[in-house]
């Protein structure tokens, strides 16, 4: 199979800011006018079922900022900060695991963060104890860990094998030192290279790498470099995330500005190489969005057999898992409600302090909700609609309920992004690059252009 090819032109008409989709309706949603006591109610109907978990828990800290970071984080030399962050956690799950039944298996854990990896080796058996105390593991669960590089010790990556971590995620940005240098992230390739190792010798069955292009110096030749770097090292997936320049939200991010930002048709040209030379032979599969994976890993055969799911952790195997997250920043979701805690340090402490649930907002889940969130779930997961199964699914006129939607997408058919027909529509390779933009074809919630606090969608 030849490589994707990516046409230039189309990329740039399509764009646009857009939603990523981790959520229906997305997080730009969510009010801190959520009443607490309603959402106590639906936190204990969700739990009249049996529906399996995902536990996400927050870890914020690094000791140095990187400047393109847009993650919430909390900069600090002070590892003390983690073993008091650690008290706050297990009074958090405690009172969370309380309401959520007995009978309920934890099938998906990640930790993000910031880096988990700020935790010493003592501190996230930790935390791994805590954990395994309040819940119970489904046999296969699949245990994630996003992993700094730098400063890593093999012993943090003993520590979370010994505690069930079987996926890890290393943060790699770029090889070149020129780039390293203006984000201020100083990572040699032999440090990756060492963690990448350490994994693969404790028995991690999948190891990540995240990219970004888009940064400082950059250019189609040094990041040729470092995709040279990456297939030589073979990891499993690959995350390959366009920088996205929002100073108004993150201030550090000003700092880049007195740095050579590449210019827009150099950054789309460093897409386009990425795409096609990973895909080139086969050698990566490109699910969509950002994500690439082995021909054998798992992502593939269950984008294959449209059994794919996508969260806010983005695409995941482990579909109809309620999300319970903990720390700072965290986003839980069940079907009816997300709810998002505290963004601040001070006020996620004080919140627990006063025997409250640490909510900052969220968003309570309409009907309509609900059919446009599987819709979008499925374009952008299995890559097609057959509107007879989705009927069904969603007990609606699939075709009739969407009319104005399904004709939103003649554009797309007519740039050969999208095949339809009578009975369903499929996005093709070539539209892969787009899901994004197609997704937004059912979104009821979209502001217009202008006024979209997103993201470019490519």
């Amino acid at each position: 199979m030849s490589a994707l090819n990516v046409n230039l032109d189309l990329v740039k008409k399509y764009n646009v800011a857009g939603p990523r989709y981790t959520s229906y309706p997305p997080a730009t949603k969510f009010t801190e006018a959520m009443e607490e006591k309603r959402l106590a109610g639906k936190i204990a109907e969700n739990n009249q079922t049996d529906r399996d978990l995902s536990l996400y828990f927050h870890i914020p800290f690094c000791e140095t900022l990187c400047w393109f970071c847009g993650c919430t984080t909390v900069i600090t030399l002070n590892h003390g900060q983690g073993t008091t962050y650690l008290d706050y956690l297990e009074r958090e799950v405690a009172e969370m695991a309380a309401r959520i039944s007995g009978r309920r298996k934890v099938v998906q854990l990640h930790w993000g963060g910031g880096s988990p990896t700020f935790l010493r080796p003592e501190e996230i058996r930790r935390l791994g104890g805590i954990i395994r105390r309040h819940f119970t593991f489904a046999d296969d669960a699949e245990a994630g860990v996003e992993i700094d590089p730098r400063r890593l010790s093999r012993g943090h990556i003993e520590a979370l094998r010994e505690i069930g971590f079987n996926r890890a995620s290393l943060g790699v940005q770029d090889f070149e030192p020129a780039v390293q240098q203006a984000i201020h992230r100083i990572q040699p390739r032999d440090m990756t290279q060492q963690a990448l190792d350490w994994a693969r010798e404790l028995g991690f069955g999948s190891v990540n790498f995240d990219l970004i292009y888009g940064l400082p110096h950059q250019t189609v030749e040094s990041f040729n470099r470092t995709l040279d770097a990456v297939l030589e090292m073979q990891p499993d997936r690959l995350a390959v995330f366009s920088y996205a320049h929002v100073p108004w939200v993150k201030p550090a991010q000003k700092i880049l500005e007195q740095k050579v930002l590449p210019p827009p048709e150099t950054k789309l040209r460093l897409l386009k190489n990425v795409i096609e030379r990973l895909t080139e032979d086969d050698r990566y599969v490109y699910i969509g969005m950002d994500h690439f994976a082995r021909p054998s890993d798992e992502l593939v055969a269950a984008q294959r057999n449209k059994t794919l799911q996508r969260n806010f952790q983005g695409y995941s195997t482990r579909g109809n898992a309620d999300i319970y997250a903990f720390g700072m920043s965290a986003i839980s979701q069940i079907p009816d409600a997300y709810w998002q805690n505290e963004k601040e340090l001070a006020d996620y402490y004080g919140a627990l302090n006063n025997n409250k649930m640490p909510l900052a907002r969220g968003y309570f889940v309409t009907d309509e909700d609900k059919i446009r969130r599987e819709t979008i779930m499925r374009v952008m997961c299995d890559l097609s609609l057959d509107y007879r199964a989705m009927s069904a699914r969603l007990g609606v006129d699939f075709a009739r309920h969407f009319e104005g939607e399904l004709a939103a997408l003649e554009p797309f058919e007519g740039d050969g992004l999208v095949r339809r027909n009578p009975t369903g529509l499929e996005v093709t390779a070539g539209g892969r690059l787009f899901i994004r933009n197609i997704a937004m074809c059912f979104d009821g919630t979209l502001a217009p252009g202008g006024e979209r606090k997103h993201s470019k969608t490519i």
